[in-house]
């Protein structure tokens, strides 16, 4: 595993690029990742009026009862199945996904797919 003294600034780096062309409309917002050690979070951010549509993670009370002893992986899916229903409820269906500098990989990829596999579209 990398040092996370030298990762951190390398991905914040490569966040603020790609943070140039990604920017989330009121029609199609940005679903944006953040990962901790412990933690997924998900939000939809309209970034026009600099305001979030609807957010997850896996500390919200809806999202812990479905954990259970679920693995970081799962969690995320679950984290994005969550955000997606959210999203749904508001009359978002399609969303540009900002993976905020992380490789889309694991627990970033679950997260994806769940959000897919419960409407979004990316």
């Amino acid at each position: 595993m990398g040092d996370l003294k030298h990762t951190e600034p390398q991905r914040q780096k490569r966040h603020r690029r790609v943070r140039v062309s990604v920017h989330g409309t009121a029609e199609r917002p940005r679903l944006n990742v953040f990962r901790s050690l412990r933690h997924m979070y998900a939000q939809l951010i309209d970034d026009t009026a600099g305001q979030t549509v609807a957010a997850a993670c896996t500390l919200d009370a809806e999202v812990r009862e479905q954990l259970g002893e679920k693995n970081k992986g799962d969690q995320a899916k679950v984290v994005g199945e969550v955000l997606a229903r959210r999203a749904l409820e508001k009359g978002v269906k399609q969303v540009v996904f900002d993976r905020a500098g992380y490789k889309y990989h694991g627990r970033v990829k679950a997260l994806a797919e769940g959000a897919r596999s419960a409407g979004l579209q990316f």
